[in-house]
This record gives C-alpha cells, structure tokens and sequence, in this order.
C-alpha cells in the first residue's frame, strides 16, 4: 500500500468525519425542533447515508485501490474510524457517559446509526462499481 493510497484514505475520513458533524448540528438545531428527535434520528441516518455516499462518490476513486476486496477493507476502515468518532465525540467533546453513548448504535433505542455504519462499509465497493468506465 503506497503512502499516496494512505493520504487519501485518511483525507476520506478527515472529510466524512467534518460532513457528518455538520449534519449532525443540522439535524439538531433545525431538523429535530419541527419534527422531534425519534424522527429526526431516523431521518439523519438516511439523509447522513446519502451524504457520505455522495463523498465517497468523489473521494474512493482518488485512493487508487483496485479490487472488491481492497474496497471492502476501505468502507470497514471507513466505518471503524467513523464509529470511534463519533464515540469519541460523545464521551469528550459532549461529555456523556458510556450508558448514553451506546444507545445511539442500538436500533432498538430508535436510532439508526449502526445500518448507517453498515452502508458505510459497503459504499467504496459501490462508487467503484458504478464507476468503472466500459
């Protein structure tokens, strides 16, 4: 793996972890006022879904990998990394506890962030499939 290849993969979670961060002060300053926060944690799993799919759209290409296996090992890197964020954005920067940090990974709490991280996982192979020039 070329440092180039690294360079880019970090700068891919650099990105992912800024967009998400606004969109989750999006979704709580002017999307779960009008809609409550059950719905709005649902909304901002699909509407947070599209848009690092749509950063990956533009990033995955840029890191240079090559094979479905090598994509997959990305979106698991990707994921990890945004996981580990967004605990460590919780526990340090919001000062919850731990009690309250893992509901949010918990379907069953009402909130949707694990089928986000899943997408994530699958989304360089994706862009890379439906990127391949005939």
């Amino acid at each position: 793996m070329s440092a180039d290849t690294v360079i880019h993969a970090v700068a891919l979670c650099v990105v992912l972890a800024g967009a998400e961060m606004l969109h989750g002060i999006a979704r709580t300053v002017l999307v779960a006022p009008r809609l409550g926060k059950a719905r709005a944690l649902k909304l901002s799993a699909l509407s947070g879904s599209a848009l690092a799919f749509a950063i990956c759209y533009v990033f995955v290409p840029e890191v240079g990998l090559r094979s479905l296996g090598a994509h997959l090992l990305l979106g698991v890197v990707v994921a990890s990394f945004m996981a580990g964020f967004d605990i460590a954005v919780g526990r340090f920067l919001l000062r919850r506890a731990w009690s309250r940090i893992w509901p949010d990974f918990d379907p069953a709490s009402g909130n949707y962030l694990s089928f986000a991280l899943a997408f994530l996982v699958f989304a360089p192979a994706l862009v890379a499939w439906l990127r391949q020039t005939p």
